[in-house]
């Protein structure tokens, strides 16, 4: 007597935060994506790729597969599964990865990555259902959607003149000269799916054999999305989708390549080769020697677009890769031009960094009032509040935090242009963390300063802000 029962690729048990947990499938009846989980994980067992297998699930019905599968699992954000399996596939060489995907995700949000990613002839697998509409959010017109279709954006049905032609992703992808395999098969009848299940396997061989990019695209029903019984959809799939979606091999070299032909090896992070161009960049400086900061610098610059708020967090970054220190920056900011909001996180430390945000910052500068009433409260305790006074009414808590308030922008003016006006808070900052010399900050505005005609007022602006703050 032969047994029939869950592949060893899925959980034995499937939960899920919206309901009770269960044997079967949580996916509407008459959905292929309850089948197509079950041919992935059936090879995944067969090919004993289990262990190994990372599978990648972005936004829509594919998001649930975390709930199923029994292997490693990222969650992608909308469309971009191609970039995160890339990634995951450079750094982990030997791994499995999948990445699943519905029409919605692939061919709309994510057009950028799945075409980059095949041209690129990444060694991934993806296996991209086509369902012709975004199942998840409504029942909306999806880019495979077909000409007279209705959905809930077109109700009256896909036009060719108003809304374009439905995308046939597998010809598309098949142009490029990277990818290895690329087939189209469905879920509807039994031939149907046999051919599915040896499309899906085969894919997955190609990838465990080294041999480059494998694309699966597989037509499926929506019968909640299409508003049909589960028998008209499937009806209605082989009838009407395989017209405009046919089946068939579109590519297949997979015979001509040698085993691990795709190579794309991952460089581990390697601290020497870091020492090696903090050296170079001191030396262009001249700086041979760095420096020792008395405590890591995790700092939070924000005021409105156009004061210089990007640009003081850049000048405290170079500092601080010339004085060998790890750096981030990452900024924030509005649209405008001028006048909208700015903000910038800057990280100086002796050890690698985690993140480069900065939620907690020991180090704040407010050059504008909605700053300091949206940061302030975040400063940790005994942490230092760097406050342009001449545009901030505000003051900040001087019992729980060190508090600096200084006319930057009055300096800036007295200096010659209010432009400077980061430049003297920089001076200021400098001088109430203890962090750097004044001779050594120079010697890097000077050197990262492009507009040589601008030092001289730089240098003075920095000294202005750092003799301010001494001498309080």
């Amino acid at each position: 007597m032969k047994t029939y029962e869950k592949s060893e690729g899925f959980f034995q048990v499937f939960e899920r935060k919206s309901g009770p947990a269960k044997e079967a499938t949580h996916y509407c009846p008459g959905c292929g994506h309850g089948n197509v989980h079950k041919m992935i994980a059936e090879a995944m067992e067969e090919l004993e790729l289990t262990d190994r297998t990372v599978f990648v699930s972005p936004v829509g019905c594919s998001v649930f597969g975390y709930y199923y599968f029994d292997c490693g699992n990222f969650q992608a954000a909308h469309g971009r599964a191609p970039a995160v399996a890339t990634a995951v596939k450079r750094t982990n060489p030997d791994a499995i990865v999948i990445s699943y995907q519905g029409d919605g995700d692939l061919a709309a949000i994510g057009t950028a990555e799945t075409i980059h990613a095949a041209n690129r002839g990444e060694n991934i697998t993806v296996f991209f259902v086509n369902n012709a509409i975004y199942g998840m959010t409504g029942g909306q017109m999806a880019p495979t959607t077909m000409i007279g279709q209705r959905s809930a954006t077109t109700p009256l049905g896909r036009s060719e003149s108003a809304h374009g032609n439905p995308i046939r992703m597998a010809e598309m992808l098949a142009t490029l000269p990277a990818p290895t395999y690329i087939e189209r098969v469905a879920i509807g009848n039994s031939k149907h799916i046999m051919k599915a299940r040896k499309a899906i396997r085969k894919a997955l061989r190609i990838q465990k054999e080294g041999k480059g990019y494998s694309f699966v695209e597989i037509v499926s029903a929506c019968p909640t999305g299409w508003k049909m019984d589960p028998v008209h959809a499937r009806d209605w799939l082989i009838d009407d989708m395989l017209k405009v979606f046919p089946l068939g091999v579109l590519k297949d070299i997979s015979d001509n390549l040698d085993d691990d032909s795709w190579k794309r090896p991952y460089e581990g992070f390697d601290p020497a080769k870091v020492t090696a161009y903090l050296d170079r960049m001191k030396s262009a400086v001249g700086e041979t020697e760095p420096t020792v900061l008395p405590r890591d610098l995790n700092c939070k610059f924000a005021g409105f677009g156009g004061q210089g708020i990007l640009t003081l967090g850049l000048f405290l970054s170079q500092i601080g890769m010339r004085g060998g220190h790890h750096v981030s920056w990452f900024p924030a900011y509005g649209p405008e031009m001028r006048g909208g909001t700015a903000n910038c996180s800057v990280n100086l430390s002796s050890e690698r960094i985690g993140t480069p945000l900065v939620d907690h910052p020991n180090v704040l500068v407010v050059m504008n009032q909605p700053s300091l009433e949206a940061f302030e409260k975040d400063v940790v305790d005994g942490g230092t509040i760097i406050v342009d006074s001449t545009v901030v009414e505000g003051r900040p808590d001087t019992e729980r935090l060190n508090a600096v308030l200084i006319p930057a922008s009055d300096i800036a003016d007295e200096v010659g242009t209010p432009k400077v006006a980061n430049v003297v808070i920089l001076g200021a900052m400098v001088a109430a963390t203890g962090a750097f010399t004044p001779e050594f900050c120079e010697a890097t505005l000077r050197a990262v300063i492009k507009k040589k005609s601008l030092i001289d007022m730089n240098m003075e602006a920095f000294r202005r802000g750092f003799d301010f703050v001494k001498n309080s």
